[in-house]
């Protein structure tokens, strides 16, 4: 068997038997998006490189090599034939079946280009609440990857085996995890796709309904919109211009109502604003509250001056 040793650019370093179906169909790059480092038939080279790679390019190193990933004994939960691209994850079945067919899949994983994704008992409960019906079919549906991949960092992913289904040895059996119990988030304590709170682990506000974020929702509606590829930051900076302006003019108003939606207008520039720069405004509004938190200062004209250094 033939293994190949891929690089997208800005994105990862994998291994597939399958450019075509793995790196093209799956994750929705064209030829000559990517680049094939090396093909071999010897899996334990090709797999030591695979990591080496990784972090000699600064890029999520996997925690188990490919090899052991794809041995004989390694049972692949793919039965369900998901379809991954750069924005979505797609269903190949209706919204109404869906669970269903999710429930039969828990333990499946899979690498999307905003973080690692996986069938728990409570991400099922996040996909259905946040599922779409297919424009073309009702046969298919599908996510948003940021917004799944956010939410299962922030939300599962800190958990041991829980966050493979529970089940420790039922994980072992069907994913070939070594140290199913220790299989905590990759990026030591942080998240690929979303921002921690200034405390730590982001705490779920609802922990019995599995909620969505306001800035997510802000973000679905962002992309549904087109902004986010076709959107500019620098149109986005001039929205905001306004948005602060048509504020300031309530407050002098003291227009109450056009205060609040004045403020929330710039919240919204402000979450596709820092979209369009690679970063989301959870990772924003940490860094903010990290540099004041122990800023020593005094109010003077109704604000707050920092004491100079």
């Amino acid at each position: 068997m033939m293994y190949y040793l891929y690089h997208i650019p800005g994105k990862k370093i994998g291994v597939t038997t399958n450019l075509e179906e793995r790196v093209e169909h799956q994750q929705g790059y064209n030829e000559g998006e990517y680049q094939v480092i090396m093909s071999t038939d010897d899996i334990d080279l090709v797999s030591e490189k695979e990591i080496s790679l990784q972090k000699a390019l600064g890029y999520r190193v996997d925690r188990q090599l490919y090899k052991d990933l794809h041995n004989n004994n390694y049972k692949q939960l793919n039965e369900m034939k998901i379809n991954v691209t750069e924005m979505t994850t797609t269903f190949p079945c209706p919204v109404n079946k869906l669970k269903g067919r999710l429930t039969d899949e828990i333990g499946m994983q899979w690498e999307t280009d905003a973080g690692s994704c996986g069938v728990t008992e409570k991400s099922i409960e996040w996909i259905m609440d946040n599922i779409k019906s297919s424009q073309f079919t009702q046969d298919r549906c599908y996510i948003y990857n940021k917004a799944f991949a956010r939410w299962f960092d922030n939300n599962d992913a800190y958990s041991s085996y829980d966050r493979l289904g529970g089940n420790l040895e039922d994980a072992h059996m069907r994913h070939g995890l070594d140290n199913a119990k220790q299989a905590v988030d990759q990026y030591n304590g942080k998240c690929r796709s979303g921002a921690l709170a200034p405390t730590g682990i982001r705490e779920e506000k609802c922990p019995d309904c599995n909620c969505t974020s306001q800035f997510d929702l802000i973000r679905e509606w962002a992309y549904e919109r087109g902004l986010y590829e076709n959107g500019d930051a620098k149109t986005q900076a001039l929205k905001l211009v306004e948005e602060v302006g048509e504020t300031c003019r309530a407050i002098l108003k003291e227009d109450y109502e056009e205060i609040v939606d004045g403020i929330g207008d710039c919240v919204v520039v402000l979450t596709n604003l820092a979209e369009l720069n690679n970063v989301s405004i959870e990772d924003c509004i940490d860094a903010a509250y990290n540099e004041i938190k122990d800023r020593k200062g005094q109010m003077a004209n109704g604000t707050y001056v920092k004491d100079a250094k």
